[in-house]
């Protein structure tokens, strides 16, 4: 089979595509014929082993050289076969979801409690955006950020592939939805069902008076103790993600906010996706509503399978608005 695969860290030309042999699933595995794939933040901070200091860390992306060789943590296709202790799926099923490696590739074998039937509504190139970056909107806004119906959301980093998942689930919550975005993309995000946007060119969101019960931050544009700042006195800032860097960040950024989280009211918390074990319930959970109707992914540019190394260019830019798929 062909796939992209990191043999150094570096720019995306490291991604050489080659010919290697197609994976076998383990027992509790499935493997997938991969029909599309998505593009992250996630893939190119393993693809340059950045920050440099997550490389020290235990479970990081390697010190000299990546652990991880074939990228790509979305995908949606067919399944091709299945491990010996997997009931729920089999041959020919549409199926979608996360695995911990591998979307790169025509062929990925991902860990079953890492999928879920395809939302029928949906095709390949659509579902492909859907998984991680919507399962982390789910967990920071449901989970981490414990948001209750009538509550004020702010997200900030609306128009980003977490943000546009965040807006719409947020609403489907019963939640009252600020989105700060940039000036191109305001329409968008108030079409994705936000109450109120802010154009983060014209307004300081930390200094309009406003206060939130929820702040679900994608984007790490404003210090933590400035978006301490916008939130109630019992209020929630739920980092999702922050500046990029080379050496520190967005690490610098994280450990600021945590550390300052228990001299203060309001409750500071990081979503981290990766290590989340229920990814086939969140799943479940999101096809609910795909469904009906309150949830679709928002996509701005979709390339082929050869033209990978482009796609990780133009999503490391920080200007995709929604996701950017590829088609396998």
């Amino acid at each position: 089979m062909k796939a992209f695969v990191l043999r150094s860290y570096g720019s995306p030309d490291a991604l050489e595509l080659t010919e290697i042999d197609r994976p076998v699933p383990a027992a509790d595995e499935v493997l997938v014929r991969v029909r599309a794939t998505s593009v992250q933040p996630y893939d190119w901070h393993l693809m340059r082993g950045e920050p440099y200091i997550a490389r020290l860390m235990g479970g990081g992306p390697g010190l000299r050289r990546p652990k991880i060789r074939i990228l790509g943590a979305d995908i949606a296709g067919r399944v091709e076969a299945v491990g010996r202790d997997v009931t729920e799926f089999r041959p020919g099923d549409e199926v979608y979801g996360m695995p911990k490696q591998g979307g790169f590739a025509e062929y990925a074998c991902v860990r079953a409690g890492d999928l879920a039937p395809k939302p029928e509504s949906l095709s390949f190139v659509q579902a492909a955006a859907v998984p991680l970056a919507a399962c982390t909107a789910l967990l920071g806004l449901r989970d981490d950020g414990r948001l209750q119906p009538g509550q004020h959301v702010l997200v900030n980093g609306a128009s980003g592939g977490v943000g546009t998942f965040a807006v719409q689930i947020a609403k489907a919550f019963g939640a009252r939805v600020t989105g700060v975005c940039g000036t191109r993309n305001v329409e968008l995000v108030r079409s994705l069902g936000a109450d109120e946007v802010v154009d983060y060119t014209a307004e300081n969101f930390t200094r309009h008076g406003r206060r939130y019960d929820l702040l679900l931050d994608c984007a790490g544009s404003r210090p933590a103790s400035a978006c301490r700042r916008a939130l109630t006195p019992q209020g929630a800032h739920v980092i999702v993600g922050g500046p990029g860097g080379r050496w520190l960040q967005p690490m610098g950024h994280i450990i600021s906010a945590l550390a300052a989280s228990p001299f203060t009211s309001r409750r500071t918390a990081l979503t981290d996706v990766v290590r989340c074990t229920e990814n086939k319930r969140n799943l479940t959970t999101l096809t609910g509503f795909i469904e009906d109707g309150r949830l679709t992914p928002v996509i701005d540019r979709i390339y082929p399978f050869a033209e990978i190394p482009a796609a990780v260019a133009y999503q490391e830019r920080g200007r995709a608005t929604g996701k950017v798929v590829v088609t396998v």
